[in-house]
């Protein structure tokens, strides 16, 4: 394996951790321009604030878990339709957890993101966010944004897919990744697969909370 092949990895690691930050300024923008702002402006403009927000936070780039799970809680799951994103990682056994069972799902899925990629935040240095041609007419439902993040090496592409909600809070929520060509939820329905079909949901929850303890400090 080259060294370019490892630092474009390393850059998608990086990468994957900025859109798991993406929304870090959500908390400056009014509802009203949240719900009406076209999805490809909400990606340009949340991803440029997180890479700005994690260049400026020394305790950001060094990992330090606490700190990003508060401002994934804070600032971040409001523009992500996390439960979509844990349904379809999880796959049909969803719809047999109990709601108890599907919100520990959740939380130690979160959990498992944030702490698999806080790591990869050191690396971010002088990054920038550029959002490819986008095709969307006011009618769609749901969209894909591709971005490309410009740095050090070979450009990384970052695609995002996108759905609108309506009612109370809406507007364009992330509910899934592309990250050089990988889309991450199908990456994680594979490894749950595998754990439900040998011990069920809460095997697979109880493995999701032992990674997450022995994935990093807290």
């Amino acid at each position: 394996m080259n060294n370019k092949t490892l630092q474009r990895r390393d850059l998608g690691r990086l990468v994957l951790a900025g859109a798991l930050l993406f929304g870090a300024a959500v908390a400056f923008v009014q509802p009203a321009r949240a719900a009406d702002e076209a999805p490809d402006a909400l990606v340009k403009r949340l991803s440029t604030d997180v890479l700005e927000t994690i260049k400026a936070d020394s305790s950001i780039k060094s990992g330090d878990v606490n700190k990003i799970m508060v401002l994934v809680d804070s600032k971040i799951m409001p523009n992500v339709n996390f439960q979509r994103m844990t349904a379809s990682a999880v796959g049909p056994a969803w719809r047999t957890a109990t709601p108890e069972q599907q919100k520990r799902l959740q939380d130690e899925f979160k959990a498992l993101l944030v702490r698999t990629y806080a790591g990869a935040l050191d690396q971010v240095t002088d990054q920038t966010v550029t959002v490819r041609p986008f095709r969307g007419s006011p009618d769609d439902k749901d969209v894909l944004v591709r971005t490309e993040v410009k740095g050090r090496g070979d450009p990384v592409q970052l695609d995002y897919r996108l759905e609108k909600t309506p009612g109370q809070g809406a507007g364009w929520k992330v509910y899934n990744l592309n990250v050089l060509g990988v889309w991450l939820v199908d990456t994680y329905r594979t490894q749950f697969a595998q754990e439900i079909n040998k011990s069920g949901i809460d095997g697979l929850i109880a493995a999701l909370a032992a990674r997450n303890k022995g994935n990093g400090k807290g």
